[in-house]
C-alpha cells in the first residue's frame, strides 16, 4: 500500500448535512485552510456517537486553530440529519457530515471496507495546500480521542510555520522542539 502522506486529495463532491441545512462539499472547499476528515463506520451504531460526541465537545479549539472538521460515513446526508435530530449526543455536533454512499470519497482515502460498504475508522489531517499530512486508522472496536488529534494537528500548523524544526514525542503546545542536525545524532 502506498502511503498518502503529502499527496494532495483527489476531486470529490458530497453533500453533507450541518446545521439543519445540505450543504455541497468538494475538495475545493478543503483547500486554503486546515481539515480534519474523519471517517466513521456508521451512524446510530455505538463508537462511532462517543467519538463524534467527544468532536463536538472540542470543537470550538479545532476552530481556534482555523480547521474544519469534515465527519463521513458512507450513510446519506438524509441518515445524518435523522440521526443529528433524534440523538442527544449527534445533536451537539455543528461541523459537516457528509455522505459518501457510493463509497467515492471513502475509497479515495482508502479507508473503504469493501465486504461491508462500511468506512474504517480513519483520521485525515489536511493543510491548507490540501495535502494530507497526518493518518490514523483505528480497528472497528477502538475509538479516537479527540484531544490528542488536536496536539497533533498543533504539532502539524507548528512544524509548517517552522520549517527545519520537528517536533519530538509527546510535544504539546509551548514546548521545546528540535533541529534536526548532524550534532544531534546520537545525542538523543
Amino acid at each position: 500500500m502506498q502511503s498518502l502522506i503529502n499527496s494532495e486529495i483527489k476531486p470529490f463532491k458530497a453533500t453533507a448535512y450541518q446545521n439543519g441545512q445540505f450543504e455541497h462539499v468538494s475538495d475545493e472547499d478543503l483547500k486554503g485552510r486546515w481539515s480534519v476528515v474523519f471517517f466513521y463506520p456508521a451512524d446510530f451504531t455505538f463508537v462511532c456517537p462517543t467519538e463524534l460526541g467527544d468532536l463536538a465537545d472540542n470543537y470550538a479549539e479545532f476552530q481556534k486553530l482555523g480547521v474544519e472538521i469534515y465527519a463521513v460515513s458512507t450513510d446519506t446526508h438524509f441518515t445524518h440529519k435523522a440521526w443529528h435530530d433524534s440523538s442527544e449526543t449527534i445533536g451537539k455536533i455543528q461541523f459537516p457530515m457528509l455522505g459518501d454512499p457510493t463509497g467515492t470519497l471513502t475509497r479515495n482515502f482508502g479507508v473503504m471496507i469493501e465486504e461491508a460498504g462500511l468506512a474504517e475508522r480513519g483520521t485525515f489531517v489536511i493543510d491548507p495546500q490540501g495535502k494530507i499530512q497526518i493518518i490514523e486508522i483505528n480497528a472497528g472496536g477502538i475509538g479516537r480521542d479527540a484531544s490528542e488529534l488536536l496536539r497533533k494537528v498543533k504539532a502539524a500548523q507548528y512544524v509548517a510555520a517552522h520549517p527545519g524544526e520537528v517536533c519530538p514525542a509527546k510535544w504539546k503546545e509551548g514546548e521545546a522542539t528540535l533541529a534536526p542536525s548532524l550534532d544531534l545524532v546520537g545525542k538523543i
